[in-house]
């Protein structure tokens, strides 16, 4: 699928928090997890709240990485809006994680989206959008093996305030990146608060999963059917 990158010039900086077991004072491109939500680079939030309970486990403490970010001139890829959708952030995730998926449906689905619904993400220095704790990994795979609908996958994206990331793609990306402070983070204070943000999330979500869906709700097993393409205006 071909998609078109726009340049966004912004006239301020912002500041963006990385979360992380160390101090990070100069992040470097190419390094880290290429499994991660989209792929290689470096995740950051615009939430410090969030990034103090990302930088910890439940046995160790963390640091909050801060950093003034130039926008400006930057490719931005927003997931979040349109002419984007939901399925296009579940295609990317799809290329990126690791789904252990049965045979079948969920399997076809997955080739499917991929086929159709993938952007052309790596020319951006820049993707916003949302990440997949946990919980919205099994909305994902939920969605995925047909047991909820496509309306109720993105309300489920609104679940528990899990937040958006700012992941940075490219070289021009890491070269207006300006490393500010690090602050030390305890576990015992932000692993909970982490727990139970994620565990909202959840009970949320299986409670619009109980609630009854219209008879013309959409699922996986539609899409496919119906052979949908990017441009489908129910999208």
């Amino acid at each position: 699928m071909q998609s078109l990158v726009i340049t966004i010039v912004f006239m301020d900086n912002i500041i963006i928090y990385h979360g992380s077991t160390k101090i990070i004072e100069k992040p470097i491109l190419g390094f880290g997890n290429p499994k991660n939500d989209y792929g290689l680079g470096f995740y950051c939030t615009k939430n410090i709240e969030l990034a103090k309970e990302w930088a910890v486990t439940e046995r160790n403490d963390g640091f909050v990485n801060s950093y003034e970010f130039d926008l400006k001139g930057m490719n931005i890829l927003y997931l979040n809006r349109k002419p984007y959708h939901i399925l296009n952030w579940l295609s990317i995730l799809l290329k990126n994680r690791t789904f252990v998926l049965s045979q079948g449906l969920p399997s076809e689905a997955k080739a499917y989206l991929l086929d159709e619904f993938l952007p052309n993400y790596e020319p951006y220095d820049l993707i916003v959008g949302y990440r997949a704790d946990d919980s919205y990994f099994s909305f994902a795979n939920a969605f995925l093996n047909n047991t909820i609908s496509l309306e109720q996958l993105r309300k489920a994206m609104f679940l528990g305030k899990l937040g958006e990331q700012v992941v940075l793609k490219s070289e021009k990306a890491f070269s207006c990146l300006t490393f500010k402070e690090s602050i030390s983070i305890d576990s015992s204070q932000y692993y909970p608060k982490r727990q139970a943000r994620d565990r909202q999330a959840r009970e949320d979500f299986q409670k619009e999963k109980l609630s009854s869906s219209p008879d013309d709700a959409i699922y996986m097993i539609d899409i496919l059917r119906q052979k949908w393409t990017n441009d489908d205006p129910r999208l």
